[in-house]
């Protein structure tokens, strides 16, 4: 049975370390949104985009939109950080100095939880590395559609973190280690 942690934190420390965690995942998000935007309005900006590259273009927002921002971060992503970013407001130590890969699942996370994180992660990395050697319009459009779904985990993680505050918390299983869940 998994036991799911259900409550927020009330004290001025705990919500300080649960805004910690989330807030440091929205300006890595932020951060990426940012630099990439230019690059994803460059084939739109420069008239460079065709009928079927325009027609990839809006594909690829579409289908970042649905598969990146709605099924990765709304329905699995977002709410698991704040989860996680709940749990560890009860806690004390040095995870708190780190909240923002604890509530990823990078550390302190289930055996599981931590190979599917640190996987995910990788392949990320990888992708970036092959969609950098497209050259426009294919990147813009790659980029476009990364920007939305970035942009809607963004949202997405803020907006559950505001519920989660005011009482309306995920109920998902926040993958701690099995230590962690009996303490």
């Amino acid at each position: 049975m998994v036991r799911r942690m259900s409550s927020r934190p009330t004290t001025r420390s705990g919500l300080a370390i649960a805004w910690w965690a989330v807030l440091g995942i929205s300006a890595l998000l932020l951060q990426a949104i940012v630099r990439l935007l230019p690059r994803a309005l460059e084939p739109v900006l420069d008239g460079s985009l065709d009928a079927i590259s325009a027609l990839a273009y809006v594909a690829s927002i579409v289908g970042f939109a649905y598969t990146e921002g709605y099924r990765g971060f709304q329905r699995s992503f977002s709410p698991r950080v704040v989860v996680r970013s709940f749990a560890l407001a009860q806690r004390r130590g040095w995870l708190v100095v780190i909240a923002p890969l604890v509530a990823m699942g990078l550390v302190h996370a289930s055996r599981r939880r931590l190979i599917g994180s640190w996987v995910l992660l990788l392949a990320i990395v990888g992708l970036i590395s092959l969609v950098s050697m497209l050259a426009q319009p294919w990147r813009g459009a790659v980029d476009a559609g990364v920007v939305v779904g970035l942009s809607w985990g963004l949202v997405a993680t803020l907006i559950l973190m505001i519920r989660g505050l005011r009482g309306d918390v995920p109920d998902v299983d926040p993958a701690l280690p099995d230590r962690a869940r009996s303490a």
